[in-house]
């Protein structure tokens, strides 16, 4: 063989076997490496809520459950005598702000409405296993002008936050981030 088709060889071996280690990320349901595997029943409690939002900390805590449910293997349980390991949220702030206005009356349009929280994972042994103090999401919601149809959007808003806010908050438990 020639150096020249060796080097090409070479070449081409190394870059199949870069494509093979580098996945695409993708992974089966509840595969993900990112808790202990002891870690099989979670207890999520709900929430604490630290504002003067009714019933903010009940929609955030069954999205979550619902989430667990849905996208894990995990056994989630309200009581966390029953758990190897639990997650814990408090609601900081939930703020609603006007983000559009419409030009003929004058009224808000669009509303902005932003969730702050913080939410731990601690093991049964008292160990963290996750920690964030500073979970922000935000949805915009319309609010419409005409008295006769007016339809209060910040509930369903608050429900899409909700959705995404555990949706993402499994994703960060799962892959450890």
């Amino acid at each position: 063989m020639s150096p020249r088709l060796i080097s090409r060889l070479a070449v081409a071996l190394l870059l199949l076997l870069a494509a093979l280690c580098c996945g695409c990320g993708y992974h089966t349901v509840g595969s993900a490496q990112g808790l202990p595997p002891e870690v099989k029943i979670l207890a999520v409690p709900i929430f604490i809520n630290q504002t003067h939002s009714y019933h903010v900390e009940t929609v955030l805590t069954e999205a979550v459950i619902r989430e667990f449910n849905t996208r894990t293997r995990f056994r989630v349980v309200h009581s966390a005598d029953d758990a190897d390991a639990v997650v814990r949220g408090t609601v900081l702030s939930v703020q609603s702000a006007p983000v559009a206005y419409d030009s003929k009356t004058g009224r808000a349009s669009t509303g902005l409405v932003t969730i702050t929280a913080k939410v731990s994972l601690t093991a049964r042994d008292g160990r963290i296993l996750y920690s964030n103090s500073n979970l922000v999401f935000r949805d915009q919601y319309q609010i419409s002008n005409e008295l006769a149809s007016f339809f209060e959007e910040q509930g369903p808003a608050q429900d899409r936050l909700a959705r995404d806010f555990a949706r993402t908050l499994v994703s960060n438990l799962l892959e450890a981030f």
